[in-house]
Order: structure tokens, then C-alpha cells, then sequence
């Protein structure tokens, strides 16, 4: 049994995405992880990074104040699945604003000696991402796949140093037909079964 922090970020319950988390969610009970669900909407997390807690983004004694809560949820997880929409060939707004307030000093990282900064997240074993395209795949990659590469180098950077990383995407969700949308909803199923 793992714990997990289901990061979910997608404004509508009823959007395709509510179907992928009811899978998922599924294939996690079923597989009997401990699973912390952390829908950025539902629980009106504020992405904005104010003035003041960007003066004190690297003073480690008052920068997760408001976060705290998050912070423990996020030090917890063995497993961090993020599901998300790509837009405009990025994450939400939410999700970015929820990275750049939580992945701070003190939380993921230690720059006490700024020469070498050394990730904290030691407790994640693995990353998995859940993520859809509008667009086609090759679209994606001439445009060097920015949800990709935050979520299997990026956010890899601060976890353990064997973590894995899993990226389970649908490209060009648009055109995409009922049975490749359910092919995916079963694939991410499976895939939170066997974490």
C-alpha cells in the first residue's frame, strides 16, 4: 500500500476529466492505496503568488504560511499522480500556481548553500502524470511538450533519487472517438491498479 496525492486540476466535475479521476480513483481503491484527493478547485486553492510571499519566498521560518496544510499533504505522499487539460500547450493556470507556491525552500528544496541546492522530497518514490492534448501529438512535440517535460523532469528533480516518473497521455482529445476516449480511461485504471 502506498499513499498517494491525487493532484487533479480541471474546473468542471462533469468534463471528460471527472471520468478519468472516477477510473483512477477506482483503480487506486481497488489496488487499496491510501488516497489523499487534492482537487485544486473544489478546494479553492489560490495560485496567485503575492508581493508578499514572493519577499519571502526564500525565508524558510515564514514562506509556507497559508500552505501549510498543503505542505504536509504534498512531505506525506509516496505517489504523486497530476491529472490535468493541457492548454495553450501548458498546465492550468491552477496547477502552475499551485508548482510555483508549493515547490519553494524549505518545502522541496534546500538552498542553504545556494551552490548546491538539494531536493527534500525524499518521500516520493513516484510521479505519474495524466494528461490530454487538444492537439495532435506532433504538435505537441514542435512546441518541445511543456506539460511533459514538467511533469518527468521538472517536478522529477525534487523527489527521491531513484523516483520514477509515468506520463500517460491522449493526444489530439478533440477528435478523439468514444472508444479511444474509453481505451484511455481503462489504460489510466489499470495503470492506478499496478502502482
Amino acid at each position: 500500500m502506498k499513499r498517494i496525492l491525487y493532484l487533479y486540476c480541471h474546473p468542471l466535475p462533469e468534463s471528460f476529466h471527472g471520468a478519468i479521476r472516477t477510473a483512477a480513483l477506482d483503480g487506486l481503491a481497488r489496488a487499496g492505496h491510501e488516497v489523499d484527493l487534492l482537487d485544486l478547485y473544489a478546494e479553492g486553492f489560490d495560485p496567485v503568488l503575492t508581493a508578499e510571499g514572493r519577499r519571502h519566498y526564500h525565508d524558510v521560518t515564514v514562506n509556507q504560511r497559508g500552505l501549510v496544510d498543503y505542505v504536509a499533504r504534498l512531505r506525506a505522499a509516496q505517489v504523486l499522480v497530476v491529472q490535468f487539460p493541457t492548454w495553450c500547450f501548458g498546465p492550468p493556470a491552477m496547477l502552475k500556481g499551485f508548482i510555483d507556491r508549493l515547490m519553494m525552500p524549505g518545502v522541496a528544496f534546500d538552498l542553504s548553500d545556494p551552490r548546491h541546492v538539494r531536493p527534500t522530497l525524499d518521500s516520493l518514490e513516484r510521479i505519474v502524470g495524466v494528461v490530454t492534448y487538444g492537439r495532435p501529438r506532433w504538435m505537441a512535440l514542435a512546441m518541445q511538450d511543456p506539460p511533459r517535460r514538467m511533469v518527468t523532469r521538472y517536478l522529477r528533480w525534487f523527489a527521491a533519487r531513484r523516483a520514477r516518473t509515468e506520463y500517460l497521455a491522449l493526444y489530439h482529445l478533440n477528435v478523439a472517438s468514444d472508444d479511444r476516449r474509453r481505451a484511455f480511461i481503462e489504460r489510466v485504471r489499470t495503470r492506478m491498479e499496478r502502482l
